[in-house]
């Protein structure tokens, strides 16, 4: 999706439509509007022709997207969880992985990226319904193979606002929510994240269409994604106009919510009902 986005907006700096892109790699406009969008792999061919077609002679910037384009091919670590995880799910872990700041807002249950093994089982299990056992605990591993993202040592900036609802609402036992809620606390006290609580006593608020994740790389050039997660598919927005809607919800949602000492409050008080 990146190496897509990137090939989008060379052509479309040139004026070059996607009929004229795909003919001179001797492929259709449907075949440069998947790539596009990240939906196929990419032929190291390909790439160096489109960017040729694109006047992109730069040797150092050739070589960058070139590289993106070998490390797109090459299957990630999460995809030998493939036969667990729904179709859309497996770019949403790459994209995360590659992040320098991920943003968030949730309001359902605490985000993957903090829950306990124990709070991840009730959440998976739930989902799942009737799934057996190993499959469940194979969607664990993997949601604790991706939190170790956050304590790496080139960690990303973390941010996310959690809707008091998600706290609330009970996954578990008393023990798995006083656990989790104890875990957030913990967490909240790294340097690389920022935590913080949208009280029920608020009212309404800028999250007001549901959760989101916007994520941000470290290449300046490479645009922001919002991850919208649905039933049965998932969005990835990264046009302009898309993205700076969401900045600006997160931006308040941030305003919004108590600061993150504050907040750390909420979640002792909350551990304290419990």
């Amino acid at each position: 999706m990146l190496l897509g986005s990137q090939l989008r907006r060379l052509r479309e700096a040139r004026g070059i439509t996607r009929e004229a892109a795909g003919y001179s790699i001797r492929a259709s406009e449907s075949k440069i509007s998947r790539m596009e969008l990240g939906r196929v792999s990419f032929k190291t061919r390909d790439v160096e022709d489109l960017l040729t077609l694109y006047g992109i002679t730069d040797e150092q910037e050739r070589a960058s997207l070139l590289s993106l384009a070998r490390e797109a091919n090459v299957a990630g670590w999460w995809h030998s969880y493939s036969d667990v995880l729904p179709s859309w799910f497996p770019t949403y872990v790459g994209l995360e992985g590659a992040a320098s700041v991920i943003r968030v807002y949730e309001v359902q249950f605490v985000h993957g990226l903090l829950q306990t093994p124990e709070y991840a089982r009730a959440v998976v299990r739930r989902g799942l319904g009737g799934t057996n056992e190993a499959d469940v605990e194979r969607r664990v591993t993997l949601r604790l193979e991706r939190q170790k993202y956050l304590v790496a040592e080139n960690a990303p900036e973390f941010h996310i606002v959690l809707d008091e609802a998600a706290l609330r609402r009970p996954y578990g036992d008393r023990e798995v929510m006083r656990g989790q809620l104890q875990h957030l606390i913990e967490m909240s006290e790294r340097p690389n994240i920022r935590l913080q609580v949208m009280p029920f006593g608020f009212g309404g608020h800028s999250g007001e269409s549901g959760a989101f994740t916007l994520l941000s790389f470290p290449e300046p050039d490479l645009s922001d994604v919002v991850y919208l997660e649905q039933l049965t598919s998932a969005l990835y927005l990264d046009k302009a106009e898309d993205v700076a809607q969401y900045e600006k919800a997160i931006r308040e949602l941030q305003r919004d919510s108590p600061g993150p000492d504050e907040s750390r409050d909420v979640l002792r008080g909350l551990l304290q009902l419990g």
